[in-house]
């Protein structure tokens, strides 16, 4: 199986940080690739579009070289980009649809974005000092201590590639007005969410098990970007589900 993974709001490729290698090396009968939503990474001078059905235009354009099918593993911003596909795709295009900490319209909007999370959000988007904004959104994105590595190493890839607050602002616009079509797009799909997620509640993954009885897998207490607390119980999640 050939994977696709995506990142979320402002992120990158990059941002997978050691958890695309980690996949590799526990299953290696798989392949492993990554793409960048519009405005981030490799593609962080193109303006990013406003919905999330544009977005997952100019992501399906990025991976066209890949042979079909694929599986799709996605986080937040990114596992909306991964439904809103899977719900537009050819038949078997898709056959596989891993969703970590995501929302869409199912959920109201006060879960969809915690309020607690709004105003830090907001104040994280127009400040300047580069280092200490990277090391501030690990601290609301992980429930987990924030290794000095890891805060240089997103501060470098902000350096590097950055993602302005205009792009940030078009990509929180499009999450907004998200909301998928009521046709269920797979019989079965993952869904994997931290129970102490800081941004989006996790009863917005349990809508969509509700909705069309898939796979919810909650976990007690990482956080929003549940790959970096704690990719073994991910991977562990995917071993039970689909990469057996």
């Amino acid at each position: 199986m050939r994977w696709i993974l995506l990142r979320g709001l402002a992120r990158e490729q990059a941002h997978w940080g050691a958890f695309r290698q980690q996949l590799a090396t526990a299953f290696p009968g798989h392949q492993f690739h990554t793409a960048d939503l519009p405005g981030t990474g490799v593609h962080f001078k193109e303006a990013s579009p406003t919905t999330i059905a544009d977005i997952r235009a100019c992501v399906q354009r990025q991976v066209q070289h890949i042979p079909r099918p694929y599986g799709l593993i996605a986080l937040s911003l990114g596992g909306m980009v991964a439904l809103d596909w899977a719900q537009q795709a050819q038949e078997g295009e898709i056959q596989q649809l891993v969703l970590i900490n995501t929302s869409s319209g199912f959920s109201p909007p006060w879960q969809r974005m915690k309020p607690t999370a709004w105003p830090q959000l907001l104040r994280l988007l127009v400040r300047r000092e580069l280092f200490h904004r990277e090391s501030d959104i690990l601290a609301l994105s992980s429930n987990r201590p924030v290794a000095v590595q890891t805060a240089k190493q997103w501060y470098s890839i902000q350096r590097q590639r950055p993602v302005t607050a205009t792009n940030a602002l078009r990509q929180i616009a499009a999450a907004a007005r998200f909301r998928p079509a009521s046709r269920r797009p797979l019989p079965d799909a993952l869904l994997l969410a931290s129970q102490q997620d800081r941004l989006v509640d996790w009863r917005c993954s349990r809508a969509l098990e509700r909705r069309w009885q898939w796979t919810l897998k909650v976990h007690p207490d990482a956080g929003h970007d549940l790959p970096l607390d704690d990719a073994d119980w991910v991977i562990r999640q995917l071993r039970g589900f689909c990469l057996e």
